[in-house]
């Protein structure tokens, strides 16, 4: 015990000396209270993008400067929130309008920001005459198969060296619940379009015309309920995109990367920042980089929050906070985690205020980390804490992906 004390002092001398040598150069350091510093800048330290989804019609309301003030000074990477989904490009057959996409690339462009190519195959916001086309039966599955090509194609090359990340394929694999605890490829009636209009191939293919079109484009598989892995068995929707991914690089498709959105609610119990940081570990061992692609932690609007209680609130800006910040620090802790994004940044605007996320339009909302005044909540001041007070040995600085040939 003697031994083990005379060397504790001894470090103890050690570090007083070595304070004492380097305290005249700290104190003329001008220290920055990550108060004043923007996600953007803290992010930065840890080569991490910090981005949010964009309203492209909110940027252009002259009434609300505001919006497009955050967006612009707050975030290194922005994600388009419609205005690259298929229905919007190409409305009418043949005819494309890239008018809002165009305008969203320029707001970009002028305020030093990377994007985030959102989305090339969904089953969701197709263009009507697409989806009446394959009901009709004047669209056949050949016809598909070129229409996918085409789009593809077109979109990549038309924002050829401007889009930093695409999320080639979004949401093409169920939850347990759909499909009895088993995980699958989607093929249900309203989400299996691609699957049954196309084949299972379709994902293979679709980074294939994506890499065709864009070659210096990360290429990413995106998708929800995969922020941690759970039993790893039939049921794990996350160990199935792991092994759906591994299966594809194995047949040289080229995916750079793979997004987990990350929408949580407060009302579940989620998860911890080490199961998180697991499931990005895991998702890199691969050899993609990894995303948090749209993330949000909204609530169920209880009678209590709707009206202003003291120990709801309390309950749900604290719990938001917490479940943001175990995100961040998945993030942070997994070098291959390259962009962290809010899927819209203030309560106002955010998605889940219209909704119907399975207790009504608005029965679960408030997941932005602004209110809906603009104001920074709990959950902003967290994210910039987790930026501003970690460092090595456990989060070093990002590992850059090169696209995959």
């Amino acid at each position: 015990m003697k031994i083990r004390r005379s060397i504790a002092v001894g470090a103890l001398v050690t570090a007083t000396v070595g304070a004492l040598t380097v305290g005249p150069a700290l104190a003329n350091l001008t220290y920055r209270s990550p108060a004043d510093q923007s996600l953007k800048q803290l992010g930065a330290r840890h080569d991490l993008y910090i981005g949010t989804a964009v309203n492209t019609d909110l940027l252009a309301d002259t009434s609300d400067p505001t919006y497009s003030q955050i967006a612009s000074s707050q975030f290194s990477t922005v994600t388009p929130e419609n205005v690259m989904k298929w229905e919007v490009i190409e409305p009418t057959r043949g005819t494309y309008d890239w008018s809002k996409a165009d305008a969203f690339v320029k707001f970009a462009e002028k305020n030093h920001q990377l994007i985030r190519g959102h989305v090339l195959v969904w089953h969701n916001q197709l263009p009507k005459w697409l989806t009446d086309g394959v009901t009709a039966g004047t669209i056949t599955k050949a016809d598909v198969r070129a229409l996918m090509k085409k789009h593809i194609t077109d979109v990549a090359q038309h924002f050829k060296g401007k889009i930093w990340q695409w999320d080639v394929v979004n949401e093409a694999v169920s939850d347990p619940w759909e499909t009895n605890n088993v995980i699958k490829l989607r093929d249900d009636a309203s989400k299996g379009f691609w699957y049954n209009n196309y084949g299972p191939d379709y994902i293979a293919d679709a980074f294939r015309f994506a890499r065709a079109a864009d070659p210096n484009a990360l290429l990413f598989y995106n998708d929800y309920n995969i922020d941690a892995f759970g039993s790893t068995g039939a049921d794990d929707k996350a160990q199935f995109v792991y092994t759906l991914v591994k299966d594809l690089l194995n047949k040289g498709v080229p995916i750079d990367g793979i997004g987990s959105q990350g929408h949580l609610s407060t009302r579940y119990g989620n998860f911890d920042p080490l199961q998180i940081a697991d499931a990005q570990n895991k998702f890199a061992s691969l050899g993609v980089a990894t995303a948090i692609t749209e993330a949000d932690v909204r609530s169920l609007m209880t009678d209590g929050l709707k009206a202003g209680t003291d120990n709801d609130v309390n309950t749900a800006v604290q719990a938001q906070a917490a479940n943001y910040s175990a995100l961040m620090q998945g993030c942070l802790a997994s070098p291959h985690c390259i962009s962290f994004t809010v899927w819209g940044f203030d309560d106002k605007h955010n998605w889940t205020t219209t909704t119907d996320l399975g207790s009504g339009p608005g029965g679960e909302a408030l997941a932005g980390i602004y209110d809906a005044n603009y104001k920074p909540k709990r959950a902003f001041n967290t994210l910039k804490a987790d930026l501003a007070f970690s460092g090595a040995p456990y989060v070093v600085d990002r590992i850059k992906q090169r696209p995959r040939r």
